[in-house]
């Protein structure tokens, strides 16, 4: 983990009220691991105690992206943010998510910004699989080209039907296993609300195949101090362990989503709100 002056290199708008920002990262980039976050801290925000947490959406040697959408007075400072300016980032942080073994077929899952999550993943896995990608309207489907540009097949649904299939993502996932029964071993990686995420872990289980979960909660520290983020998980030998929280006689322990996560596999998390 280090702490980095980062000089913005861009800013553009992607769609609606989603834009990309890039950053020169040294120090960080090369770091990063898929799924991981780094936690940002903008200038002339002083009201801003906490800093802010972003997916990395790509990394290229020096450089870093966050894609994000503008939604509140933290998001609206970072529209403003413009070639020469800097901002202080901290990480890269969290457990990401584990490498795509080429024996499986890779079944991606997104809703809204939750593709800035998966792209990394996608463009390190050594084969290529598909990508269900949802929102609530056309300009909630994200970087979609980027996938199929390195090869990945992309299944797009909107709440409206202005783009793609019209209904939920986990919609078209369904008539995707319906038709696709015979195919090799998958292994889901999502990333999304957490009514989402909660679909994809039955699916997976109900059909005998992992999915790994990247799990969102509102942050304060990013470092697993102020506990603001915690999730329940099973005490399993695959579990996160925190000597802290651990309920042994009960089964389950508190998990922080900053350091035991943010990404969990699906059948250690216990979906009752914490």
């Amino acid at each position: 983990m280090l702490i980095e002056t980062a000089d913005v290199l861009s800013n553009n708008l992607l769609t609606g009220e989603y834009r990309v920002l890039v950053l020169a990262s040294p120090q960080i980039g090369p770091q990063v691991q898929p799924g991981q976050f780094v936690h940002l801290r903008l200038p002339h925000l002083t009201e801003a105690v906490l800093r802010r947490p972003f997916s990395v959406f790509m990394t290229d040697g020096a450089t870093l992206s966050l894609l994000y959408k503008c939604v509140g007075k933290g998001t609206r400072a970072m529209a403003r943010l413009r070639p020469g300016d800097t901002v202080s980032l901290l990480g890269p942080l969290g457990k990401g998510f584990p490498p795509i073994d080429r024996d499986i077929t890779p079944v991606l899952v997104a809703g809204g910004y939750g593709m800035a999550a998966l792209y990394l993943l996608a463009r390190q896995a050594p084969v290529q699989g598909i990508v269900f990608a949802g929102g609530a309207r056309t300009e909630d489907i994200l970087c979609a080209d980027d996938f199929e540009t390195i090869g990945w097949q992309v299944r797009i649904t909107t709440e409206d039907g202005s783009r793609g299939d019209k209904g939920l993502v986990t919609e078209a996932l369904d008539a995707w296993l319906r038709q696709e029964r015979t195919s090799p071993a998958r292994v889901f990686f999502a990333c999304g609300p957490m009514s989402m995420l909660k679909a994809v872990s039955q699916r997976a289980q109900t059909g005998g195949w992992k999915a790994w979960l990247s799990l969102d909660r509102h942050m304060g520290c990013g470092l697993g101090a102020c506990l603001a983020c915690v999730q329940k998980v099973r005490v399993s030998p695959s579990s996160p362990q925190n000597e802290a929280t651990v309920k042994p006689e009960a089964g389950w322990t508190w998990a922080r989503i900053c350091t035991e996560g943010p990404v969990f596999e699906c059948r250690d998390i216990l979906w009752d709100e914490p």
